[in-house]
């Protein structure tokens, strides 16, 4: 294929990739090409092997450390010793394998699930398919806020402009024609009529035709440029690393203790050097950071179920701590299936009836009075719009959509912005399809709409060879532009009482929290060549106004009320009118007496200072521009909050990168703010982003509980250890007993700990401090205080079957007191809030069946005679095992009944001053 496809026509480059203008590809060519020429994709970074991924288990220190013991093992004949520690390096190894590499297939899952998508032209349909299954000859549509998904040769623009700093370092948006270009070697910026792949539109809106993919790409010529990142690790991650750090160096000085009492005493060197290696296994818990990654992947697969897919892992933890979420309100507090409800023409009122996209509805008014103004209003609706509107996923142009047979109204959608979807569906209920119009009124340019101009404008040739120019925006945008109000078939002189009526006329429909577009027109010359905004957007007629509403989500109205009992503030903000924002904001219970509404203007107005100081008085902004987006988030943080901003337009971007969890919508969001965000909403649903949080302080509280079992169970291990030797006693447990525990007590009970439900009243709690230490609220003495418990009650179990029968003895009832200690104790873990009676013994089932499996181990170890040899442990009798759960289930049983008790007592206390 040639290189320089911007010296081609627009015809050669059609017949060069045998594709149809109007068509697009079949499906059978897209088949063809895509076996051809490959995925539309970028080569990536090798995958680790898993076989790679096993040997990097061997790799830890005390890993090498129990490795060499166990060679230590083996030269001085204690063979079955080295058998059974290599069994349970390879079993930690194995377990560690599935971690890492269950966390890798869910990094790839994550990958699709975020893949972008582009809209073409296959078949005759538009349609939206994901970037990497574009091929040479596809049509591709571009929209303001857009990645360019493939290298593409424009065919239509329309005021679109392209940021192409990835590519030539430039970065200012080049504006793009769709003209042939002449010159042989014109360099990368100079190709005026070409969009690369990895660019982004900033504006306006095109269309063309598919050149390169992937690795034929220009982007892909420099993809050696471009290294893959790593997984992002979260603050947490990074704090228990240092955690870790500390831990080894106590737990090897403590070790030391223990081996150098136990030498001086008279203890066989080799044995305390083994039992001062095995004591270091087990105190160190090498296991935390791979059960806080099991926990993390675990709580983002949640997420995805509940429609929240996390991008950048350091979000999960943020989210747990959120105080703020500013959150836009069209299509996220509420149903995003905007309905005209109220058309307003030279005073009178039209209501319209019908629900969401369906094309059906009736006109209830003065219509027939109005009937050539209604008509060109509603041809404004029509014409001045770029939304298509589809049913049962399929775009059939104008009567042709009644003859789809066997599928329900409610399957009626839009493809494109839901207001403009709103004034379409409109049209069509007064028999007005803009496909059918267009083929009389076909459309010469368009002014595309933005956040800054407020308006749009289309230019259409008449019939009789002149142009016309419909126009539709904010009301006192359209306003200020009328220098004529259409009355009787007439232009006449817009009077300052007309206006005053008009502008009267939209705040009572913005009062019924309506959303309100204003509709003008202008003849222009049939030579008329070049339309900008200073030629047609002037000396407009007005038309007429049309009101449209937005229902609040059920489940959005629910999230707020949640919100409030979690200590979260919900702000909402909004380029709505004030009144509007205030009705719908009202109604949500996002508004309460003493919150301030605050539009655009007060915040040009208000110095940087005292907005910062009444920023947490707002709960509405109206009438916002994206920078105004930026003002307020970087406020709130200022002010001391932790953010949550949605967004899905480009231009708010800069205010989602800036918050501390930036949110995109999935569906509506564009490519760029995606990129910018933290995690992508698949619903656009704000109570996707309250189940997100909740799920986020899930995540925290159940890493809570395995690092309070881990470390108090590794507290009462190093407890044992090191006080018998202090004592002068024997060793209460050999090497052999405590890998086998650090194995059966510290690996599936606590894994299971990282799975455990969500505390029904999580989101009863206020936000937690993002600075607030993993052991805060008491946990530390929790883990000292358990971890001394465990310890002592083992060595009375020790001291008590010395006496009943000797040392052999002694050493099986304390392994199994410590055991079983640990068993009972993962129960009390589940909450900090709920004892396990409140919570019920069945309600996390992993847990239940890993304290089994681990109970069957135990026992397994207890009365297999070659099990007995290897552990050196002795068959238990009745009595001893009374002494055994005595010991091990006193504490855990008489802490919940006494939890449960005083907390029934505060319940009653609490209902008796209620």
């Amino acid at each position: 294929m040639p290189a320089r496809w911007y010296s081609l026509t627009e015809q050669e480059v059609v017949e060069r990739l045998k594709t149809d203008l109007k068509k697009g590809l079949t499906d059978r060519e897209v088949k063809e090409r895509a076996a051809r020429f490959g995925p539309n994709e970028l080569l990536k970074a090798p995958k680790t092997p898993p076989w790679v991924l096993f040997l990097n288990q061997f790799k830890d220190f005390m890993v090498l450390v129990l490795l060499a013991a166990t060679a230590v093992s083996g030269f001085l004949g204690e063979y079955a010793d080295a058998v059974t520690i290599m069994i349970i390096v390879a079993v930690n190894a194995v377990l560690g394998f599935v971690q890492e590499y269950r966390a890798e297939r869910s990094l790839e899952a994550l990958k699709k699930l975020t893949s972008p998508e582009a809209r073409v032209f296959r078949d005759g349909q538009e349609r939206r398919v994901r970037t990497v299954e574009l091929v040479p000859g596809d049509i591709v549509v571009l929209e303001e806020g857009d990645r360019v998904p493939a290298d593409l040769r424009l065919l239509k623009t329309s005021s679109l402009e392209i940021e192409e700093s990835a590519l030539t370092g430039e970065s200012l948006p080049v504006p793009k024609v769709e003209t042939t270009l002449s010159g042989q070697d014109l360099a990368l910026g100079d190709t005026f009529n070409m969009a690369y792949l990895g660019t982004v539109v900033t504006r306006g809106r095109g269309s063309g035709i598919v050149v390169h993919t992937g690795m034929a790409t220009e982007m892909g010529q420099i993809a050696g440029m471009i290294q893959e990142v790593g997984q992002e690790t979260t603050p947490l991650q990074r704090r228990l690393s240092q955690l870790g750090r500390w831990l080894v160096s106590f737990c090897l000085l403590i070790c030391a203790v223990v081996v150098v009492v136990g030498i001086l005493r008279g203890e066989e060197a080799y044995q305390m050097f083994l039992a001062g290696v095995s004591l270091a296994v087990a105190a160190i818990p090498e296991g935390l950071p791979a059960i806080v990654t099991v926990a993390l992947a675990i709580g983002v697969q949640r997420m995805i179920k509940r429609n929240a897919i996390i991008r950048k892992l350091p979000a999960v933890e943020t989210l747990g701590c959120a105080t703020v979420i500013c959150s836009d309100k069209t299509g996220t507090l509420t149903q995003n299936e905007m309905t005209v409800r109220e058309v307003v023409i030279r005073g009178d009122t039209v209501e319209v009836s019908g629900e969401g996209y369906d094309p059906k509805g009736e006109f209830t008014g003065t219509v027939d009075r109005h009937r050539e103004h209604f008509n060109l209003l509603m041809k404004a609706a029509a014409l001045c719009n770029n939304s298509i509107i589809e049913r049962g996923g399929i775009s059939i142009g104008g009567l042709f959509r009644g003859l789809i047979k066997g599928r329900p109204a409610r399957e009626w959608t839009v493809l494109g912005d839901p207001t403009e979807g709103a004034l379409l569906v409109m049209a069509s209920k007064a028999g007005f399809w803009r496909e059918k119009i267009e083929l009389k009124e076909p459309r010469e340019s368009e002014l595309p709409f933005d956040s800054e101009r407020k308006r749009m404008t289309v230019v259409c040739r008449q019939p009789g060879g002149s142009l016309r120019a419909y126009v539709k925006g904010a009301p006192d945008v359209i306003l200020d532009l009328c220098t004529h109000v259409y009355k009787n078939g007439l232009a006449v002189p817009l009077s300052s009482r007309e206006k005053e009526e008009i502008l009267t006329a939209n705040a009572g429909l913005a009062e019924k929290a309506l959303r309100v577009l204003a509709f003008a027109y202008r003849e222009l010359p049939a030579e008329t060549g070049k339309f900008t905004e200073e030629l047609v957007e002037n000396r407009l007629i007005y038309l007429g106004m049309a009101g449209m509403i937005d229902p609040p989500r059920p489940a959005a109205v629910k999230a707020v009320q949640t919100c409030r009992r979690a200590g979260i503030k919900v702000v909402m903000i909004t380029g709505d009118h004030q009144l509007t924002a205030r009705a719908i904001a009202g109604e949500m219970g996002i508004l309460a007496k003493k919150d301030l509404v605050l539009t655009g203007r007060d915040l040009d107005a208000m110095p940087d200072q005292a907005f910062i100081e009444q920023v947490g008085r707002a709960s509405v902004f109206a009438r916002v521009s994206p920078r105004h987006k930026l003002k307020i988030v970087r406020a709130l943080k200022q002010s001391g909050h932790v953010v949550a901003m949605t967004g899905d337009g480009v231009n708010d971007a800069p205010a989602v990168n800036e918050a501390d969890i930036g949110v995109a919508m999935g569906i509506t969001g564009t490519d760029v703010t995606k990129e910018a965000s933290a995690m992508v909403l698949t619903d656009d649903n704000f109570s996707s982003i309250v189940a997100a949080i909740e799920e986020g302080r899930g995540i925290y509280d159940n890493i809570r509980k395995f690092i309070r079992y881990l470390l108090s169970c590794n507290t009462g291990e190093v407890l044992t250890m090191l006080i018998a030797m202090l004592a002068g006693l024997p060793l209460p447990l050999v090497p052999i007993q405590i890998l086998w525990m650090n194995l059966v007590t510290d690996g599936l009970p606590a894994m299971a700990l990282g799975v455990d439900p969500i505390d029904h009243d999580i989101m009863r709690r206020p936000p937690r401090h993002p600075r607030e230490s993993v052991f805060s609220h008491g946990m530390a003495w929790r883990i000292v205080s358990n971890g001394t418990v465990i310890g002592l009650g083992t060595l009375v179990a020790f001291w008590i079957g010395a006496r009943m029968g000797g040392t052999d003895l002694a050493r099986t009832m304390a392994f199994n007191t410590i055991v079983f200690f640990q068993m009972f104790y993962v129960f009390t873990c589940r909450s900090e809030f709920h004892t396990i009676l409140e919570l019920g013994f069945f309600t996390n089932p992993y847990l239940v069946g890993a304290v089994l499996i681990s109970t069957a181990l135990q026992l397994a170890v207890d009365y297999v005679p070659f099990l007995q040899s290897i552990f050196h442990v002795v068959p238990l009798h009745g009595l001893h095992w009374a002494v055994i759960l005595a010991l091990s289930a006193a504490p855990t049983v008489s802490g919940i009944l006494f939890q449960h008790l005083t907390g029934e007592a505060r319940k009653k206390v609490m209902y008796l001053k209620v």
